[in-house]
């Protein structure tokens, strides 16, 4: 039985910080086996998504991992510790399943590579190339951990011309999505992309002369 006060003060006081409806979406995941949990989030996450929910999830985990990361000098029994680690996962497959936004996928992204899972990074990649808009992949590939940029650039390249092409417009995501259309000529050598990475290069020129 898991006890939230033997995981620490920090812990403790996001769990109480937590709404009702979050608390109960952790209580239900833990006491629920895993493939029925993940057909249970499906179904909640085609009527309802809660931004806020994520958020608050997202920040349990980080104060369950930061307590994880502690064990060594602030010792658990062996049973505190397999529960926190129940916990922690329980958390991140929830926001796995649930996760809309930049900054979550990132915090996934980050968690994997640190424990090496890279199957687990890739799961995460796939989720984020089909859940997340086009500017949120922009800015989780200027994310400042490398790897994690890395993840995300690779995961615009899936993403068909028109869209990249949709956000050279923008201020803030033209130089990512032009990148990516580069890597699209290049690595992929995608017709489509060419056409319109040498058409930006006329347009640079054209723009030096000036």
């Amino acid at each position: 039985m898991i006890i939230i006060e033997d995981f620490g003060s920090r812990v403790a006081s996001v769990w109480q910080g937590l709404r009702p409806s979050t608390r109960n979406l952790v209580e239900r995941a833990l006491s629920t086996p895993p493939a029925q949990a993940a057909a249970a989030t499906a179904s909640r996450r085609e009527n309802v998504y809660d931004a806020r929910s994520e958020w608050e999830l997202s920040r349990l985990l980080a104060a369950l991992d930061e307590r994880a990361a502690e064990e060594a000098s602030v010792a658990l029994s062996a049973e505190q510790s397999r529960e926190l680690r129940r916990m922690s996962e329980t958390c991140a497959a929830v926001l796995n399943r649930e996760a809309r936004s930049s900054e979550v996928f990132a915090q996934l992204l980050e968690r994997a590579m640190r424990a090496h899972d890279y199957a687990r990074v890739d799961e995460i990649a796939d989720v984020m190339t089909a859940r997340l808009a086009p500017s949120e992949l922009c800015e989780t590939a200027r994310h400042p951990d490398a790897a994690v940029r890395a993840v995300a650039q690779e995961a615009l390249l899936q993403l068909p011309t028109g869209m990249l092409v949709a956000l050279l417009g923008d201020p803030v995501d033209a130089e990512t999505a032009r990148a990516a259309l580069e890597s699209q000529a290049d690595e992929y050598e995608s017709e489509e992309a060419r056409i319109v990475v040498n058409a930006l290069m006329q347009v640079d020129e054209a723009e030096e002369d000036f």
